[in-house]
């Protein structure tokens, strides 16, 4: 059973649920937020919808889920799903009822998540910013200028001065149609970057972006906090051992394929619905290992359409319901530059203009290659939203 609250405000996202569930355009009356019930079985969800019915709420069902499963729609606002999450657990479906209420509860304590990184608490009342620094050879946006690692350190103590609450280092290139490298190339890239940064800052929060969880240890003993992992702990199965061993914050990100095959025609039958579930699916397995601080990424660009990353975009509130931070990065990408015919150098201030978009739909942490235009991005995100 997944549970999720969704924004039905917008036409375009309220014309996807009416057709899945034949809503009638009335429904508008009721608030403008929807709970949605996943993969309930079929008996469950028939008690569950005349129980809300019962109360005079409006109740869908759809039972094209499978034949023993259902889902079922419930439009309305807080606290109406309130009083059917309690009514759910008096009729003595506990587990249904209380999930509910966990749901909402997740929902509304969104803006209240505190986590510590290294010596340094993040409360997520505030957004913040993690700026880019490719060890590459052949990076998609600055084409290897900080492969030196004297180049990169300078880098990431310039973005710090900046105003960059994080430094996300990648030693291996996650464009579309990249090779992959071995792990002592990746850690021969990464380490001593990292090695040198903290030994300049010595309370700097570093991230390190590696779907490798022999690097992503490398990393941790050399002082990191984070690991950002793009598979979203598909590509190593080792990588949540890692993570809880040493106490590290992890990075789930969704991603369609692998970085070499993610662009070759991407489709999804639900696009928002099938990223949850993942993200869903991920992050269980990460608390399963006891592993706090977790962040979530959408992953714009990894396996999508340019449509695909707008919509992402534009419905980042449908994530909050997984209970963790929810981190974007648009910074330079593809889609920008298609959407408004730029060259990757030119594509700084749409990527700015897109995180503060972003910050105001619900992502908590920006990652971007210009910490200076991110940092405005995010000062007005702050002031306006």
């Amino acid at each position: 059973m997944k549970i999720q609250i969704k924004n039905i405000s917008s036409p375009a996202v309220f014309k996807v649920y009416s057709q899945k569930y034949n809503i009638f355009r009335d429904v508008y009356e009721t608030g403008l937020l929807g709970l949605e019930i996943r993969d309930v079985k079929t008996s469950d969800a028939d008690d569950i919808h005349k129980l809300v019915l019962s109360g005079n709420e409006i109740c869908y069902k759809n039972i094209s889920d499978g034949e023993n499963n259902s889902s079922i729609f419930i439009p309305g606002a807080i606290g109406s799903f309130k009083k059917i999450g309690k009514k759910i657990v008096a009729s003595g479906n506990e587990d249904a009822g209380y999930k509910i209420l966990n749901t909402i509860k997740k929902y509304e304590a969104y803006d209240s998540l505190v986590y510590a990184f290294g010596s340094k608490t993040f409360d997520f009342k505030k957004n913040y910013v993690m700026g880019i620094l490719n060890v590459t050879p052949d990076s998609f946006s600055d084409g290897g200028a900080y492969f030196d690692s004297n180049a990169a350190v300078k880098k990431a103590l310039e973005m710090i001065e900046e105003g960059a609450d994080i430094i996300d280092i990648g030693g291996e290139s996650t464009r579309p149609g990249a090779e992959l490298i071995s792990v002592d190339e990746e850690i021969k890239r990464v380490i001593p970057v990292i090695q040198s940064i903290i030994g300049i800052k010595k309370d700097v929060v570093i991230s390190v972006d590696t779907n490798k969880s022999i690097v992503a240890e490398a990393a941790l003993q050399s002082g990191a906090a984070i690991i950002n992992d793009i598979s979203g702990l598909t590509f190593d199965k080792e990588m949540t051992g890692v993570v809880k061993k040493y106490n590290a914050g992890l990075i789930i990100m969704h991603i369609k394929g692998t970085p070499k095959n993610m662009q070759d025609h991407p489709f999804y039958d639900d696009l928002i619905e099938d990223i949850y579930n993942f993200l869903y699916s991920q992050s269980e397995l990460a608390k399963s290992y006891k592993i706090n601080n977790i962040i979530i990424d959408p992953g714009i660009g990894f396996g999508k359409t340019v449509d695909d990353n707008f919509e992402i975009l534009r419905r980042l509130d449908d994530f909050k319901t997984l209970g963790y931070p929810i981190l974007t990065g648009v910074s330079r990408k593809t889609f920008l530059g298609k959407t408004f015919g730029l060259e990757v150098g030119e594509r700084d201030t749409a990527s700015a203009i897109t995180d503060a978009l972003a910050l105001k739909n619900g992502a908590k942490i920006i990652r971007t290659h210009n910490v200076k235009f991110g940092r405005q991005a995010a000062t007005l995100a702050a002031n306006l939203f």
